[in-house]
């Protein structure tokens, strides 16, 4: 069934690879530049269906983002894969005690984000 995916990254070169990568699966592909921009279209309905969400963008950090969307009511159910291109070793455990469903890092291998869409949305 198709679904929609939110998109939150402010490189547009890597936006445009994930939204190839999300079309290829059958999916609508939502976008987002920053992260209090993520969550506001997340908390609009119909809300996504998943959000792929940049660790490093202006208007707040990632996490933050992330943090927001798992503790508000409205969107705490949105499953959320984070991409990140930090060599910060914590950062996978960080992001998963959030409530993020996967993690990534950059660059982004369109085979691996896929699966992280499937196995995300299961």
């Amino acid at each position: 069934m198709p679904m929609k995916i939110l998109i939150a990254d402010d490189d547009r070169v890597i936006a445009q690879l994930v939204a190839a990568v999300v079309r290829d699966a059958g999916h609508t592909p939502l976008h987002a530049y920053d992260a209090m921009q993520t969550v506001m279209f997340a908390m609009r309905v119909p809300a996504p269906d998943l959000v792929i969400l940049d660790i490093n963008m202006p208007g707040g950090t990632g996490l933050d983002a992330l943090r927001k969307l798992k503790m508000s009511a409205k969107t705490g159910h949105i499953p959320v894969v984070v991409l990140s291109g930090s060599i910060d070793q914590s950062l996978p455990t960080k992001v998963k005690e959030l409530g993020a469903a996967g993690f990534l890092t950059k660059p982004i291998d369109p085979d691996m984000l896929a699966e992280a869409i499937r196995s995300a949305t299961a």
